[in-house]
């Protein structure tokens, strides 16, 4: 009877081996989450540089209406530009400077006359690359 008992007590606990399986089960969960993790960030980063984009482009167009043409910069939608024909047309758009994109970098501007391009660098940060966000995709 007392070898029962102590049979008992040994078998409820873990083995240090049960426990190590246990650790490396989670450990690969863990790393399978963290990757997916990234690929989701990336995709949100993504979204939200289209968003950045298509606002500007909004603002830009109600800029055009307001002054007659688009402005030479990004930072004409917020502080009114000195080399304006007609100071008197310009209208505050925003009501803050442009902030980055969701990488850190400033969206880049072209104004081509009759029409213009917003890029963000995307993931990389470096102009015309594959990751690159344009306002013409």
């Amino acid at each position: 009877m007392n070898r029962r008992n102590r049979h008992r007590n040994r078998r409820n606990a873990f083995t240090l081996l049960e426990v190590m399986l246990v650790l490396v089960i989670l450990a690969a969960i863990a790393g399978i989450a963290v990757v997916n993790l990234g690929a989701f960030q990336d995709n949100a980063y993504k979204k939200i540089a289209k968003t950045d984009i298509a606002g500007l482009k909004t603002a830009l167009e109600a800029y055009r209406l307001e002054v007659g043409q688009y402005p030479n910069q990004l930072n004409d939608l917020y502080e009114q530009p000195s080399d304006l024909a007609d100071p008197s047309k310009w209208m505050q758009i925003r009501k803050e400077p442009i902030k980055p994109d969701p990488w850190g970098n400033t969206y880049e501007y072209e104004n081509t006359g009759s029409d213009f391009v917003i890029r963000s660098l995307g993931p990389d940060g470096k102009s015309g690359t594959e990751d690159d966000i344009s306002s013409q995709t």
